[in-house]
């Protein structure tokens, strides 16, 4: 599943601005334009296998090599180890207030979990330093490059909060603003359509089920949401509600959830299992109709 920000471009500009909200969705946010004067060794991004090639970098050379046999990699600038996972990738040299700044994809890889990012710089004079931007357990979201700072804008599940960071060489990384997700606003039931759905997930755009959803599950939503992360498209039901279930990244099995929603009857139905076994169900699963019912067995095993 795919995550970006309702406000596209105008997030971005939003999020410039001292505690600064804006409302998001829960596709990932749009690449960013690439930066004015990139080196040419932006072109060792053009496979995999150039991005482990050495990466000549202001007098020195970045380097990702696999430090042991259970494929664990470094990333290290003339020898000195920068940071080390089983994804090291490099991404891109890009410049910000005239500092040379390389970009590195670091993570655990995995389903639907993106990398943290490591940014790497030498200061005039100094020794080469880095930082690491990790927002959650599954990464950073991707850098919007701007000729002063780089700019991560988080990924938003329903009722999420969280800061929009920025980094630049002078003053490292600070909170630029604050991101709320919404739902678009003005949308009903009558405006459902899961065709267009990659993750049942993006039903919660509509600002009708966001509402009932909202008053059902209340501050487990955000949970509830990621526990259908790792999920894909809608099944239908005899009745005409649509369903799928999912789970949390790198946790299927542990982690599972299941949603369904009756748009002709205005209804929703979600059900959660952790590693205690039974799932709850928001409402109780004696409420729900006989084909959901069954559609829940057959995703998760029945609640008690």
């Amino acid at each position: 599943m795919t995550r970006s920000l309702l406000a596209g471009a105008c997030g971005l500009a939003l999020i410039l601005m001292p505690a600064a909200s804006a409302y998001a969705q829960t596709q990932a946010p749009a690449a960013d334009q690439p930066a004015a004067d990139q080196s040419g060794t932006d072109d060792a991004a053009a496979s995999d296998d150039d991005k482990q090639a050495p990466i000549p970098f202001d007098g020195g050379q970045l380097t990702i090599m696999q430090k042991t046999e259970d494929g664990e990699r470094v990333l290290a600038f003339d020898g000195k180890e920068l940071a080390s996972n089983y994804d090291v990738f490099f991404d891109r040299i890009v410049e910000i207030g005239g500092v040379k700044v390389a970009l590195v994809d670091v993570g655990d890889g995995g389903n639907q979990c993106g990398p943290a990012k490591v940014i790497v710089w030498k200061p005039q004079g100094g020794t080469i330093q880095s930082t690491t931007v990790e927002q959650d357990e599954c990464g950073a979201p991707p850098a919007a490059v701007a000729d002063n700072a780089i700019y991560f804008v988080p990924y938003l599940l329903p009722g999420d909060s969280k800061p929009a960071l920025q980094w630049s060489p002078t003053d490292g990384l600070t909170i630029s603003g604050n991101l709320t997700y919404m739902p678009d606003p003005g949308t009903d039931w009558k405006d459902i359509d899961p065709a267009k759905y990659d993750n049942i997930i993006d039903a919660f755009h509509n600002e009708a089920v966001y509402k009932q959803a909202e008053t059902l599950l209340g501050k487990d939503m955000p949970d509830m949401a990621t526990s259908l992360l790792v999920g894909g498209g809608t099944e239908k039901t005899a009745s005409g509600a649509f369903y799928a279930s999912g789970c949390v990244p790198h946790d299927c099995g542990g982690n599972d959830g299941f949603m369904a929603v009756d748009p002709a009857n205005h209804k929703l139905y979600f059900a959660r299992r952790g590693d205690s076994g039974e799932p709850n169900a928001w409402p109780d699963v004696k409420t729900w109709p006989a084909d959901v019912k069954e559609a829940l067995d057959k995703a998760l095993g029945s609640p008690q």
